[in-house]
């Protein structure tokens, strides 16, 4: 498996000395008789970046659809800073502190950049009626402070989305459309961040960007994030610790080192027996 130089991951024992943000055990799921996710189990621990990996039809988008309540587990558990989250609604799992990104990107294309950043707020501002129909003073304080919080999350990415947040998000680039999502999904104070291929459909200098901000996005917001990505040079990169899917089942785990020489992951990728 060729990929570029492997992060230095954290000693197993500093990884072990985490706090446990988000424990899975033997979750499953079933559509019809295809078992898109059987028996799996894995661990994110808080401050790390967490990726699944594995082949198309792995069951990865699955298990972010399962976190996040788009789909309710037939068995298993999913607990999210001690307390369980199995079969929340999505708004009750954003309210606990996750927040995701789309593998096809999600935006509002007849609003603004900025209006688009705004939404991922809406958790934040007062839910009463009155405040929301008579424009009461608690309600435009949130809406002055929401503003500013959603240009100072476009300004991550530098300027220019900030000098373009008038403009329909649909006129955007691919790539910064992308980030557009993850701004979105900033705005709710997420403590896990999920990002669903947040390189997908990037070129070599776009992605080698994202790589850079998805580290930031870590360190200044102090986020731990779980992360899909096709591009092994992005997960082997990146991540702290990796865990491969194939066909629903947990193939292998470990840091980014033993995933890239493990002789069932090479088998999984490129179809044929390793050489060991």
């Amino acid at each position: 498996m060729e990929t570029p130089a492997t992060a230095e991951a954290a000693p197993a024992s500093e990884r072990t000395s985490r706090p446990v943000l988000l424990d899975i055990v033997d979750l499953s799921r079933s559509f019809g008789g295809l078992r898109a996710v059987d028996g799996v189990t894995l661990d994110v621990r808080q401050g790390e970046i967490f990726s699944i990996i594995g082949p198309n039809g792995a069951g990865k988008t699955t298990v972010f659809n399962l976190i996040t309540g788009i789909y309710k587990p037939d068995s298993g558990t999913m607990t999210f800073e001690g307390r369980s989250i199995a079969g929340l609604t999505p708004d009750r799992v954003l309210r606990r502190g996750i927040a995701r990104t789309f593998q096809n990107i999600r935006l509002f294309n007849n609003m603004t950049v900025l209006e688009n950043a705004l939404v991922g707020q809406q958790i934040r501002f007062p839910s009463d009626l009155a405040s929301v129909m008579l424009h009461l003073p608690n309600y435009r304080k949130a809406e002055r402070e929401a503003r500013a919080r959603a240009i100072e999350l476009l300004s991550f990415f530098g300027p220019s989305l900030v000098d373009r947040q008038d403009e329909y998000a649909s006129n955007l680039s691919y790539a910064d459309r992308r980030r557009v999502e993850i701004v979105r999904a900033l705005g709710s104070g997420p403590r896990l961040l999920l990002l669903d291929e947040p390189t997908a459909g990037m070129n070599d200098a776009e992605t080698a960007e994202a790589i850079t901000y998805i580290q930031r996005l870590r360190r200044e917001f102090n986020l731990t994030v779980l992360l899909i990505e096709h591009k092994l040079q992005v997960t082997m990169g990146i991540s702290d610790h990796i865990v491969v899917l194939d066909y629903g089942k947990k193939l292998a785990e470990g840091i980014p080192s033993e995933i890239q020489r493990n002789p069932l992951v090479i088998e999984a990728y490129l179809g044929r027996k390793a050489e060991v």
